[in-house]
């Protein structure tokens, strides 16, 4: 990977807190041109440091009330691609990662309530062939959402 400049992490925090700032506002604050701005931005997307952009949305006003992590127990690791083929096809399965430690791996995933989460744990998750076990952890609140700081920050 190329090295980032100070130019470009400055572009990277400012896009950071707002996605959608207008590349003339992110120009002006960096002191130079929207052309500037917006090759570097590419470049960095090329290069794989920014991998997406979009909206967040609200979970909750959708209607999934309910955010659950879950620990998958595997009865082999190596059977964690396959897995994950099957998690994917559960819309409600918003993230997952291969871990170490209890679990083979660790899901997120949004229900509508706690009867749709049984549903999905019984007839969905658990059903995966190669799953032996999960546990659930029922998110009461959410206090941290951010980005990786790309500066360290100033004391």
């Amino acid at each position: 990977m190329e090295p980032l400049d100070s130019l470009d992490k400055k572009i990277l925090n400012i896009v950071i807190r707002n996605a959608r700032i207008p590349s003339k506002d992110v120009a002006a604050e960096c002191g130079v041109s929207r052309a500037a701005i917006h090759q570097r931005i590419q470049r960095l997307t090329d290069i794989g440091v920014i991998t997406g952009s979009g909206y967040k949305v609200n979970p909750k006003l959708l209607g999934f009330s309910t955010c659950t992590y879950i620990g998958v127990s595997l009865e082999r690791g190596a059977m964690y691609r396959d897995a994950v083929a099957h998690l994917e096809m559960i819309p409600e399965v918003v993230e997952c990662h291969y871990t170490t430690g209890p679990y083979g791996i660790l899901i997120k995933v949004y229900a509508k309530d706690n009867e749709h989460l049984m549903g999905l744990l019984n007839d969905k998750i658990q059903m995966i062939p190669g799953v032996t076990g999960t546990e659930t952890l029922i998110s009461l609140d959410s206090s941290i959402d951010r980005e990786i700081p790309i500066l360290p920050p100033s004391f």
